[in-house]
């Protein structure tokens, strides 16, 4: 079990561990209210990485690493995470105007 203490060296290293076994790979987040604490582990039953923090700005960072795991889940490992978590995506979506009755 390994307490990683850069985000970009965690988020490398556990994309590399999903992309090498995806089967066996698993993401875990644990929360503790009271000690204020959010963990995040991902291992392959082999290596264990961990990553701990109790700063609150780090949830824009884990919203992010969610979105990788879903797209490398959903489209496959080889599946290329460069080009957006898809919230840019929405934000170019027009949006609707006038919700009252027409006339």
């Amino acid at each position: 079990m390994v307490y990683i203490t850069s985000w970009d060296d965690f988020v490398d290293r556990s994309v590399q561990m999903f992309r090498a076994d995806p089967d066996s790979t698993r993401y875990v987040m644990k929360y503790r209210h009271c000690d204020g604490k959010l963990v995040l582990k991902v291992t392959d039953n082999l290596e264990c990485l961990k990553y701990k923090t109790d700063q609150a700005q780090e949830a824009k960072k884990m919203e992010k690493l969610n979105n990788i795991f879903f797209t490398l889940m959903s489209r496959g490992p080889d599946a290329d995470i460069s080009e957006g978590t898809g919230k840019e995506q929405m934000d170019t979506q027009p949006t609707k105007k006038g919700r009252g009755r027409k006339q």
